[in-house]
């Protein structure tokens, strides 16, 4: 791999893609297994610039300069005064509700711009989803100028509290009697969370964009709580985080997420020490036991054991070394650059973990039990593990991030299936402040075919999953012609159609779909989801939909998780079991698929 060039699969661009589709996935999991997406090293560089400039130096300037706690290049000074660390959480809550955090740039599907977040969520227009039906005056799935009000108010307050000066306050100079700084002022927070709730209510991509599951409770202790209660929230709410992270590891997925991660880590430059947790490779990639240790021991057990630990240890060296442990543990994310690339938040939680555990230590009157109440306490832990809890019995309820499952391999996933001609349709949606991806490789000098080929990376990494082994056999089933169409990875192509994504399957469920078909209109047969929801903690299957675009959904049923993992990504043996619950009678299975009959212009 070079600084410019990057490690594009060995194929020929010019019959590549008349391969059946079966022998393309072969391809190109093997060719990820050695390169990962094979982006090249400048992508890295760019990632890696954007976050030390922008988010590591401007965040610490503007805490430092606008709560007298600086000079910035005097650590010392302020990495344990208060008033920064809630200016950095509010800082990156900006910054991921503005969309040059995380899911930004080329790894996260965005080529041309390389920003979703804002370009879409000020713009009367475009696609809104709401959370949830029930919810009064949130009906419809169009932007209007109210929401754009909204969402600009949502930054604005978001600015304003991290610019004004501290406030000090009785709770806090009894703790740091010496302490000048203060505090940033309750009265802006407050606003600022009941703008992230309106927000978040009228479109749950904001929310999730702005990582409202981890920063809008923090914000509310920041606002809410005096400041030992604060101190110690914090520390709840960082433990859930992570325990809950931990426990979704659980199962058979995690084992399988943690082979393509590493192979697609610039930090990891031999390809021996990536094939290593592969079985055999390249005859079978399916996770070996170097990767099972790797998820289930330096990942599972450290994210549950190490935050106890830290919750409740009163001894320095022993929090010590939970502390390096957990900064450890974030770095190394980061430094696998994974495809939702949260490097903010993996910084963050790095920086919040020596803020908390050692400049607040437990032995000092920061521990759980010196709370103000004991039915606080309880009141805090109940309301942090809400979600997740119901998440894992109910994922259909709760997304992913919400039930703190990131980045376990347990998501809801989806992929996409174009009759031919038929993608080039999305091009036509009103407002829409991007085009296809396709397109945007094109716009950025890509030929064609290359251009097509890099897409279907994407789809070639969702095989080495284990949602993809169901979902390709899903397609297999229902579409005979399959090799003609063309695939995609939802999770990438819908970041072109509402601006952002991690991983979370709800933001392109049937709503989405639906509210594409309003603006588009496919016929029956041009296009066709196949979607599976999260594994419950409980079941041992997963719950999946296949959906024409132009009539709903025509098919449910479920398949079991052991037969998706014990799959070979390119599926030899043919597709795994499914058991149907339910079929839609007057719909043709499998689907006869056809030629678009409408002349699509290309879009301006």
């Amino acid at each position: 791999m070079g600084f410019k060039t990057g490690d594009f699969p060995p194929v020929d661009t010019e019959t590549f893609l008349d391969l059946p589709l079966r022998d393309r996935v072969r391809t190109l999991a093997l060719h990820w297994v050695e390169y990962g997406f094979g982006t090249p090293k400048m992508i890295h560089t760019v990632y890696v610039l954007k976050l030390l400039v922008l988010y590591i130096f401007g965040g610490v300037l503007v805490s430092t300069l606008t709560s007298g706690t600086g000079p910035f290049w005097d650590i010392g000074a302020w990495w344990d005064q208060p008033i920064v660390y809630q200016k950095l959480v509010v800082w990156t809550v900006l910054l991921e509700a503005i969309g040059v955090a995380g899911s930004w740039g080329p790894l996260a599907g965005k080529f041309k711009p390389m920003t979703g977040g804002v370009l879409f969520f000020a713009r009367p227009g475009t696609i809104r989803l709401r959370p949830w039906r029930r919810v009064p005056f949130t009906a419809g799935n169009t932007r209007t100028p109210l929401d754009v009000v909204l969402y600009l108010g949502f930054l604005a307050t978001l600015g304003l509290a991290l610019l004004a000066p501290g406030r000090t306050s009785q709770s806090l100079l009894e703790r740091l009697p010496d302490n000048t700084s203060g505090l940033i002022s309750p009265a802006l927070l407050i606003v600022a969370i009941a703008l992230y709730i309106l927000c978040g209510l009228r479109d749950k991509t904001i929310f999730l964009a702005a990582r409202g599951e981890q920063y809008l409770p923090a914000l509310v202790f920041f606002a809410l709580l005096p400041f030992t209660d604060m101190i110690i929230a914090a520390k709840l709410l960082i433990v859930i985080v992570w325990v809950g992270a931990g426990v979704s590891k659980f199962g058979k997925h995690f084992a399988n997420v943690v082979p393509p991660m590493v192979s697609n880590s610039p930090s990891v430059p031999f390809r021996s020490v990536k094939r290593a947790h592969y079985r055999d490779f390249p005859h079978d990639i399916r996770p070996s036991r170097l990767a099972a240790f790797m998820a289930h021991v330096g990942g599972t057990t450290v994210e549950v054991v190490t935050p106890i630990v830290l919750l409740f240890s009163t001894n320095h060296w022993l929090t010590l070394a939970g502390v390096a442990m957990m900064v450890v543990f974030h770095l190394f994310i980061t430094s696998t650059f994974p495809l939702a690339v949260p490097l903010e938040w993996n910084i963050l939680f790095a920086y919040l973990t020596v803020f908390l555990f050692l400049g607040y230590p437990n032995g000092e009157g920061y521990a759980v039990f010196d709370m103000s109440s004991p039915w606080l306490t309880l009141a805090i832990v109940a309301g942090l593990a809400f979600f997740p809890i119901v998440g894992n019995l109910r994922p259909d309820l709760v997304s992913f991030l919400p039930s703190m499952r990131q980045y376990a391999g347990n998501w809801a996933s989806a992929l996409w299936a174009f009759a031919p001609g038929a993608e080039q349709k999305l091009n036509t949606i009103e407002h829409r402040p991007t085009v296809n991806q396709l397109e945007q490789l094109q716009a950025m000098g890509y030929d064609p075919a290359v251009a097509e080929i890099t897409m279907q990376q994407t789809i070639g990494w969702r095989s080495m999953h284990s949602q993809g082994r169901g979902l390709f056999s899903l397609l297999y089933k229902h579409i005979p012609d399959i090799d003609r169409w063309t695939v995609r990875e939802a999770e990438f192509a819908c970041n072109s159609l509402i601006g952002f994504n991690f991983g979370d399957g709800h933001l392109h469920n049937l709503d989405l779909i639906e509210a594409i078909q309003q603006r588009v209109g496919f016929a029956p047969g041009e296009w066709v989801v196949v979607w599976v929801e999260s594994q419950p903690i409980h079941k041992p299957t997963q719950e999946y939909m296949v959906i024409d675009a132009a009539v709903g959904v025509i098919e449910r049923g479920t398949w079991r998780v052991a037969d998706a993992v014990e799959a070979l990504p390119w599926l030899p043996g043919g597709p795994i079991p499914h058991q149907v619950t339910w079929r839609r009678e007057d719909v043709d299975a499998p689907i006869v698929s056809h030629r678009p009959d409408t002349t699509v212009q290309p879009a301006e």
